[in-house]
C-alpha cells in the first residue's frame, strides 16, 4: 500500500488478453473531478449494475479502481424517448436494445496502479488523472479489494463484505484508533450492532483500551440483536478477562446476570462548576443560573459548594443571595434544579470509593470498562456521569503524557465510546465539556472518540472536521447528509451513494483508516462461528481445549 511491496499487474488484475471476467461496457467520456460516464455493452444488462460496486478501468499505462455512483439509461436517437417503439415483440426488444438504447455507469475512479518498465507497479495511489476514450470496465475481483483494502491480520479488521462480492472490506485499526472517529445513522439502522464490531475489534487486535458509556446496556454482558433473534453475546461474555463491566444501578446488573466489577458512586466533592454547566438543558438553567453556580463555587469551596447549598434553610439561602448579589429567583430556581441530583441514586454526600480513579487505574492497566445506567437511561444522569469521567481522564492522560520521557511510560491509547454524542459535543457545550477537547486536541494525548449519533448535524462543526474515520448507515435529513460529507472530497457522488443504502446492515465508510470509500454489508456476528472468529469458545469447548493445552505441555 505505502511502496514497498512490488506487486504484480496480471496477478491482481489479470492480464489484459481477455483471460479476465468479460467486460461491461467502455468510457465514453468525463473529467477528474465530475468522475466518468460509461456505455454498457449490449450484453451486460443494466438490472445487474448497483450504485456502490466497484469497478476496475483498463487504461492505456493505468489501472483505476473506481465505485459505481449512478446508474442511467441512453437512446442514440432522441426521439426514441419521445415516441417508444412496440417492444412486445421480443426480437425487435433485443434489436433495439444495446443498438438503439443502452445503459450507462457514472464510475468515480479512487485509486490508480501504475505498470513500471518491469511489470510491476507500487501499489495503489490516488487518482490525479483519468482513463482514456473507449478504456474496458469490468467487476472488481476479490483480489482487487484485498489489495486496496488489505487482508485481515493483526492490524486489519475484517468488518464486511462489498456490495454483491464475498471478499473482505477490512479497516486498518492502528490508523483507526489514531484520530476521533464517528458511526452515524437514524434511527433503527444498525448503528449499536456497527458500534459493538468495531469495539470488538479493538479487544481483538488490540492498540488500544475502550471506554464505553453504555446508556442502554447493550455493550457489557449482552446487547439485543436485530429481528427479534436472541440476544448476541457482549464484551464481557468473549474477552472475558480484558473486559471490567461497571454500573450506575447494581440491582439491574444482578437482575440481568451481569457480575459486575465496581459499583460506581459520585460524591457532592466531584463535581464542579463546569459539570453543571455541561448539564444546563436537561436541569433547565439559565445563563444567571450557571453564573450563580461558579459564584457560589468561589464563596463556598470547589470542593463544598454543593453540599453546603443543598443544606441551606430558605432563609440561609436568601441571606447568601443578598449577600452574592445573586437574584432570589435565581438561587431559588437553581435549587430545585441541582434538587433532580439528589434523586440520582448514584449521586451521594460522600462516595464509599473513588470511583473515578477506579476506571483510570483499570484504563492505565490495559482493561477495557463499559459503564452500565442500569435504569438511569435518561440524559440527565448519562451527560453528568459521561462528562465527570471525562473531564477527570483527560486530566490524567494529559499529566501523564506530559511527565513521561519516553513512549514506554506514556499511557495506553485510549478509545470513548459515546451514544447522543450532539449532546455533548454541539456548538453551545463542545467548548465547556471534555468531549471537545479531546475531539479537537487529544490525539496527542493518546485518547480519541468513537462518536455514536443519528443527528450528526448538531454536531459542532468544528468537531466534525477532526473525525478521522466516518461510518454511516442510511440517513434521510439533508443536514446530517451535509454535516457526514462535510470537507470530503467528490462528496455529490458519496451523497448518491448514501441515498441508496438500505434500511439495516448496509454503511458507508469513508476516510482515515481506509483507502477510499466503500459500501459493506455488515458481517455477520451472533451466531456460533461468527464467535469463534473472536476467539470464543463455548465452556465444553474451553475445557477440552485447556485439557489438550495441559498434554501438550506436559505430554501425554
Amino acid at each position: 500500500m505505502n511502496g514497498e511491496q512490488p506487486l504484480d499487474l496480471d496477478e491482481v488484475f489479470g492480464s489484459p488478453d481477455g483471460t479476465r471476467k468479460k467486460r461491461l461496457g467502455i468510457i465514453t467520456s468525463g473529467s477528474l473531478k465530475a468522475g466518468m460516464e460509461a456505455k454498457l455493452d449490449a450484453s451486460t444488462p443494466v438490472e445487474e449494475m448497483k450504485v456502490g460496486r466497484y469497478v476496475v478501468i483498463e487504461g492505456q499505462k493505468l489501472r483505476f479502481f473506481g465505485l459505481i455512483t449512478d446508474i442511467g439509461l441512453g437512446a442514440l436517437d432522441q426521439r426514441i424517448p419521445a415516441n417508444p417503439p412496440d417492444v412486445t415483440d421480443p426480437f425487435v426488444a433485443e434489436v433495439i436494445s444495446g443498438t438503439s438504447t443502452y445503459g450507462t455507469l457514472h464510475v468515480v475512479p479512487m485509486l490508480t496502479l501504475e505498470k513500471s518498465a518491469s511489470g510491476t507497479v507500487s501499489g495503489p495511489q490516488p487518482v490525479k488523472t483519468v482513463p482514456p476514450h473507449f478504456a474496458a470496465i469490468h467487476h472488481a475481483q476479490e483480489e482487487d479489494v484485498a489489495r486496496v483494502f488489505g487482508r485481515e491480520d493483526g492490524s486489519h479488521y475484517y468488518v464486511g463484505t462489498p456490495l454483491d462480492m464475498e471478499t473482505r472490506v477490512c479497516l486498518n485499526l492502528p490508523r483507526f484508533v489514531e484520530r476521533s472517529n464517528g458511526v452515524f445513522g437514524k434511527s433503527g439502522t444498525g448503528k449499536t450492532f456497527l458500534t459493538r464490531l468495531l469495539l470488538l475489534g479493538i479487544l481483538q487486535k488490540g492498540g488500544a483500551v475502550n471506554l464505553v458509556f453504555d446508556m442502554h446496556n447493550e455493550y457489557g454482558w449482552q446487547g439485543t440483536s436485530e429481528e427479534g433473534k436472541p440476544p448476541v453475546k457482549g464484551l464481557k461474555q468473549l474477552f472475558t478477562s480484558k473486559v471490567a463491566v461497571f454500573t450506575l444501578d447494581d440491582a439491574s446488573s444482578r437482575r440481568r446476570g451481569v457480575t459486575t466489577d465496581h459499583v460506581v458512586q459520585i460524591g457532592y466533592d466531584r463535581l464542579e462548576p463546569e459539570d453543571i454547566q455541561a448539564l444546563q438543558e436537561p436541569l433547565g438553567l439559565s445563563d444567571r443560573g450557571i453564573d450563580a453556580v461558579h459564584t457560589l463555587a468561589h464563596r463556598l469551596g470547589d470542593r463544598k459548594w454543593l453540599e453546603q447549598f443543598l443544606k441551606l434553610e430558605s432563609e440561609e439561602r436568601e441571606d447568601l443571595a443578598k449577600q452574592l448579589d445573586i437574584h432570589l429567583e435565581t438561587m431559588r430556581a437553581l435549587r430545585t434544579s441541582l434538587d433532580r441530583l439528589r434523586r440520582l441514586d448514584f449521586v451521594v454526600p460522600k462516595a464509599q470509593e473513588d470511583s473515578v480513579d477506579c476506571v483510570v487505574q483499570y484504563l492505565l492497566r490495559g482493561k477495557h470498562v463499559v459503564l452500565e445506567f442500569g435504569k438511569y437511561d435518561n440524559l440527565l444522569a448519562y451527560l453528568l456521569v459521561a462528562n465527570v469521567l471525562t473531564r477527570r481522564i483527560h486530566d490524567q492522560w494529559v499529566k501523564k503524557v506530559e511527565a513521561a520521557t519516553s513512549d514506554a511510560e506514556k499511557p495506553p491509547k485510549l478509545v470513548i465510546t459515546i451514544e447522543e454524542a450532539h449532546k455533548f459535543l454541539n456548538p453551545k457545550v463542545a467548548g465547556l465539556t471534555a468531549f471537545g477537547a479531546i475531539a479537537r486536541e487529544m490525539r496527542k494525548y493518546n485518547v480519541t472518540l468513537l462518536v455514536v449519533d443519528q443527528r450528526p448535524s448538531g454536531i459542532d462543526e468544528e468537531v466534525m472536521s477532526q473525525v478521522g474515520t466516518r461510518i454511516t448507515c442510511l440517513l434521510d435529513n439533508d443536514k446530517d447528509i451535509e454535516s457526514v460529507l462535510m470537507g470530503v472530497s467528490g462528496k455529490g457522488e458519496l451523497k448518491s451513494v448514501l441515498a441508496k443504502l438500505e434500511t439495516r446492515q448496509q454503511a458507508l465508510i469513508f476516510g482515515h483508516a481506509v483507502p477510499m470509500p466503500v459500501v459493506i454489508q455488515t458481517r455477520e456476528y451472533g451466531s456460533a462461528d461468527s464467535y469463534k472468529e473472536f476467539g470464543y469458545l463455548e465452556p465444553e469447548e474451553a475445557k477440552a481445549q485447556a485439557r489438550q493445552d495441559v498434554r501438550d505441555l506436559y505430554g501425554e
